[in-house]
């Protein structure tokens, strides 16, 4: 299955290529494309030490295989030059033109990007080539064949690198691959990356092959030769392909359907292609009628074609010795779209009628990019991909007999947004089959449903927004509620955003207010603060995963020794100047002999009770605790600063025995190795002892930074001494860095 890398730096190998396609390409434009990116890449190499112009130009010769046009080819080329070589797209445009400008400028990264992380770097990339994939879907064609080059190419990076990419590469490209109809490609990126993830199962399974197929060496070659005699007396003119399962696939059903070896019943196939669609139904009968099939194992894909545009019939039969084998009948235009998915567009189709037909074929990809103003929200937009493209579908049908492919697990409000955004603004209730269903009822295959509406209607509730599959219908109504109801949403946004800054300052002023949320506004990128407070009354942002930014700009605008007091704080002095009495604070901090002290506990080192603490008058809101040896305490101390309102400070014993029931903020940054289910492990970890958590993000690439709730400081070595246990675990750090 994996090819055999050739390495070279002269462009003579694709250029006779392309001669023997006989299709009309501009050589010299693609000469042209070489000259400029060997001059531009001169003096690079890659890791393996070869010439870099070798990959661009295998990146070409794999864009070529396709048959893509003369663009595409320069585009293949030149795709590395503006990220590597300091080359302008302009520069692009004004050499090649802006169709080659605008192909390379989609494949080029986002390397200028302002981005909190690493991570949301990395989803911006994807967010970009999906964006220009929507503009000219050639962008992800060359993509997948770059990506192609470098997996077959992958050995020569370091251990981590290698993994980190395989991961990437199975878990976007490849369903990528797959979505667009381009089997040959996604099933070699499938392999590729399987020997790199788990190289023990793919050894293991290529092993089952060679000793199952070494027991039946003639049998394919046997029932090709039997079915190719009758497809003969039939006088029908086809092509006969064998072949056995692909490792991945193997791999997929034993390990993802806990199904056994002998339980793939199709490890072995034979592909007919023959002329015309007549004669694949009439081929069909020939099989059934030459061998016994297995029921239920029968698909018609022809009638019924798969969303990536797959066309075929699927038929399981038993061959000689009861060895079940599968049967895959096509035309030829049938299997070049099953090969190689929409770019087979290219060759077959030509004029603005096929390009209406290819738009419509990609209306999967408008339907994910229309959603892109809203989808501000990295993990939204992972999860929308991996909801919408990444995920197997299910097949529906409206009582006139038309299709709707949705993803797995979708339900009547999801259908009903398909169908049209009116139909779902307008919904009332839906029958399955003849039968009311609730809104939420999951479609299944083959269902018949029917949405009832009404003009009465006052719309979507918000509540289907927790209810919905799809993003595309979430989207819609997300967009109703933008359009239909703005006063009503700023004010639900404002009243969230005021509730969560009193939360955090207590009390500030509304200028304070004001400033804080037009600074958190333009953080997440809206000029407009009622756009902001809109957007998260529709549901578009949310505030619970703004809250770490939100402190932040709480801050840096009110100080904590400018904060007003609350009510109770105001009542709390009084009856303390009355009575000469400090007022409880369920703090567990006796400060200057005095228990119950009003305090709180500083955010640049989070003291636990077992630290040696020390505290600090503040202006109006107790005492500020900190630990000795924060970095804030040594230098004012050393300073002389202030040094009449730093108070001693000791906890009750309480606390520091943990009979209190009081929890506290405890910080970690774990370092980690790249390893595949590295946080499932840290969280399931802190699951099973009971640790609530806080925050967890990451502060750069294999940081992950931790807010956990902790009794004190023995209970949070114990959390530490079980995190370090972990694989992968290469040291903990107290506090944020």
């Amino acid at each position: 299955m994996n090819q055999e890398v050739s390495v070279h730096t002269d462009i003579q190998p694709l250029t006779a290529m392309l001669k023997a396609t006989k299709k009309k390409y501009n050589l010299a434009k693609i000469d042209k494309a070489f000259e400029f990116a060997r001059s531009r890449h001169e003096g690079q190499f890659r890791m393996s030490g070869e010439p870099y112009i070798s990959h661009p130009i295998a990146v070409a010769e794999i864009v070529a295989s396709l048959e893509l046009d003369t663009d595409s080819i320069c585009a293949a080329l030149l795709h590395d030059t503006v990220e590597d070589c300091q080359v302008s797209v302009e520069e692009i445009e004004r050499e090649f033109g802006p169709e080659v400008a605008l192909l390379v400028d989609g494949l080029t990264k986002i390397v200028s990007m302002q981005v909190e992380d690493k991570e949301e770097a990395h989803i911006e990339n994807l967010r970009k080539m999906l964006l220009a994939m929507s503009k000219d879907i050639r962008v992800i064609f060359i993509k997948l064949c770059d990506r192609l080059h470098n997996m077959r190419t992958l050995s020569a990076k370091a251990d981590n690198k290698r993994r980190m990419t395989a991961l990437e590469t199975m878990q976007v490209y490849a369903p990528l691959a797959h979505r667009l109809g381009m089997q040959k490609i996604k099933q070699e990126l499938e392999n590729l990356s399987l020997r790199f993830l788990d190289p023990i199962g793919y050894s293991e399974i290529q092993n089952y092959i060679d000793e199952k197929y070494g027991q039946n060496v003639d049998f394919i070659e046997s029932v090709r030769k039997q079915v190719e005699q009758k497809l003969k007396e039939n006088k029908i003119h086809f092509s006969l392909e064998g072949r056995i399962k692909s490792v991945y696939s193997i791999y997929k059903k034993m390990y993802n359907q806990n199904k056994s070896f002998d339980e793939i019943y199709d490890f072995y196939a034979l592909r007919i292609i023959v002329d015309t669609e007549l004669e694949c139904y009439t081929s069909l009968g020939i099989i059934h009628e030459m061998f016994n099939s297995i029921p239920g194992r029968f698909k018609d894909y022809i009638s019924t074609p798969k969303p990536n545009l797959y066309r075929s019939l699927h038929t399981t039969v038993i061959g000689r010795d009861g060895i079940p084998f599968e049967v895959q009948i096509r035309t030829w235009e049938m299997h070049h779209v099953a090969e190689y998915g929409v770019a087979a567009h290219w060759k077959y189709k030509s004029g603005a009628s096929s390009k209406e037909e290819l738009d419509k074929k990609l209306e999967w990809i408008a339907r994910l990019i229309e959603t892109e103003d809203e989808q501000r929200d990295p993990d939204e937009f992972m999860n929308a991909l991996k909801t919408d493209i990444f995920q197997d579908e299910v097949f529906v049908f409206t009582p006139k007999g038309d299709v709707f492919a949705l993803p797995s697990g979708s339900n009547i409000i999801d259908f009903a947004y398909a169908v049209h955004s009116a139909v779902g603004d307008k919904m009332v209730g839906a029958k399955v089959n003849g039968m009311i269903v609730p809104i939420d009822h999951t479609l299944v295959n083959g269902e018949i449903v029917e949405v009832m509406t009404s003009s009465a209607s006052k719309g979507p509730s918000r509540d289907w927004l927790k209810i919905v599959k799809t993003s595309s219908a979430r989207s819609k109504i997300r967009a109703w509620f933008k359009k239909e109801k703005r006063p009503e949403n700023i004010a639900v946004g404002e009243a969230a955003i005021e509730a969560e800054i009193k939360r955090i300052c207590r009390s500030c002023t509304e200028a304070q207010r004001n400033q804080i949320a037009e600074s958190l506004a333009k953080r997440v990128g809206y000029n407009d603060t009622e756009d902001f407070y809109n957007a998260i009354g529709y549901g578009a942002v949310s505030v619970a995963k703004l809250q770490l930014r939100l402190e932040e700009e709480c801050h840096k605008v009110v100080r904590p020794e400018e904060v007003e007091q609350t009510d109770e704080e105001k009542i709390a002095e009084a009856v303390s100047k009355a009575t000469g009495k400090k007022i409880r604070s369920n703090s567990g901090v006796v400060v200057d002999g005095e228990e119950g002290c009003l305090v709180k506990f500083a955010k640049c080192c989070n003291p636990l009770p077992g630290d040696d603490i020390i505290g600090f008058v503040t202006r109006g809101f107790g005492i500020s605790i900190h630990k000795m040896d924060c970095p804030n305490v040594i230098q004012n101390l050393k300073n002389g600063d202030a040094s009449e309102r730093w108070k001693e400070a000791h906890w009750e014993s309480n606390a520091t025995s943990g009979k209190s029931h009081e929890m506290y903020e405890a910080l970690l940054q774990i370092h980690v190795s790249d390893r595949i289910g590295m946080l499932a492990d840290i969280t399931s970890v802190l699951a099973d002892m009971k640790v609530s958590i806080l925050y967890i993000g990451m502060a750069e690439k294999l940081v992950i930074n931790l807010k956990i709730g902790c009794r004190n400081v023995e209970h949070y070595d114990m959390i530490v001494a079980r995190l370090r246990k972990l694989d992968g675990v290469d040291n903990i750090v107290r506090g944020f860095a």
